[in-house]
C-alpha cells in the first residue's frame, strides 16, 4: 500500500484520479469509535475543506465542491452566496447556476436541487458524483435546454431538472467531464 500524504488520526488522504481527494477511514479505528467520534471526525474533515476554500457553506458538501471545480476549471468567479440565481460569472459576464449530485447505494437519482429561476442564469453547469465524489460526468447546458426539460413543482415553487445521460446527445450540451477530472493534478494534498 502507497503511503499516505495526510494522516490525522486514522484518516488518510489520497487523489482518486478523478478530481477528489478521498479520506479513508481505517476499519479498526473507526469501527472502535463511538458516535460522537464520528461526527468529530467529519467536522474536522469540513473544517479543512472549509481552509482550503473548497467549502463555503455549512451545507452538504455536493454543492460547493461542483462550485469550486467548475470555478477552478473555467477560471470563473464565484458570486456571492446570497445571489439568488446564479453561482458564477464568466470573463463575458455569462452567468452559472452550478449543480451537482452525488450517486450512491441508496439514490441513483440524478435530480439536482431546486432551480428557482429559470431566467436568472444563462447556462447551467452540473456535475454527477459517484458515491466517493469521483466525478462520473459534467455538463454545460444552455438555459433554454434546461427550460425545455425541467418540470415546474408547484409544492415548492421550484423547477426540478434531472441530469440523465440522454442531455449529453442534445448538441448545444457541453461536455465537460474531462475538464474537471483534470483538476485533479491542482488539487494537491499538503
Amino acid at each position: 500500500m502507497q503511503s499516505c500524504p495526510i494522516g490525522i488520526d486514522g484518516l488518510c488522504g489520497f487523489h482518486n484520479g478523478h478530481g477528489c481527494l478521498l479520506f479513508l477511514y481505517f476499519g479498526d479505528v473507526v469501527a472502535k469509535d463511538g458516535l460522537f467520534e464520528l461526527l468529530a471526525r467529519h467536522v474536522a474533515i469540513m473544517d479543512e475543506l472549509r481552509s482550503r476554500g473548497v467549502l463555503r457553506t455549512e451545507n452538504n458538501p455536493t454543492g460547493d465542491l461542483s462550485e469550486y471545480l467548475f470555478c477552478r476549471a473555467f477560471g470563473w468567479e464565484q458570486a456571492a452566496n446570497s445571489v439568488r440565481s446564479y453561482d458564477a460569472t464568466d470573463s463575458a459576464g455569462n452567468r452559472y447556476q452550478i449543480k451537482g449530485r452525488r450517486l450512491n447505494k441508496w439514490s441513483k437519482s440524478r435530480q439536482l436541487s431546486a432551480i428557482r429561476d429559470l431566467d436568472g442564469f444563462d447556462y447551467l453547469a452540473g456535475v454527477l458524483f459517484d458515491h466517493q465524489y469521483t466525478i462520473i460526468r459534467a455538463a454545460i447546458i444552455p438555459s433554454s435546454v434546461v427550460a425545455g426539460l425541467a418540470n415546474r413543482h408547484e409544492h415548492t415553487n421550484s423547477f426540478r431538472f434531472l441530469l440523465r445521460d440522454n442531455v449529453w446527445d442534445n448538441t448545444a450540451v457541453s461536455d465537460v467531464t474531462a475538464k474537471l477530472q483534470d483538476i485533479d493534478s491542482s488539487l494537491n494534498p499538503i
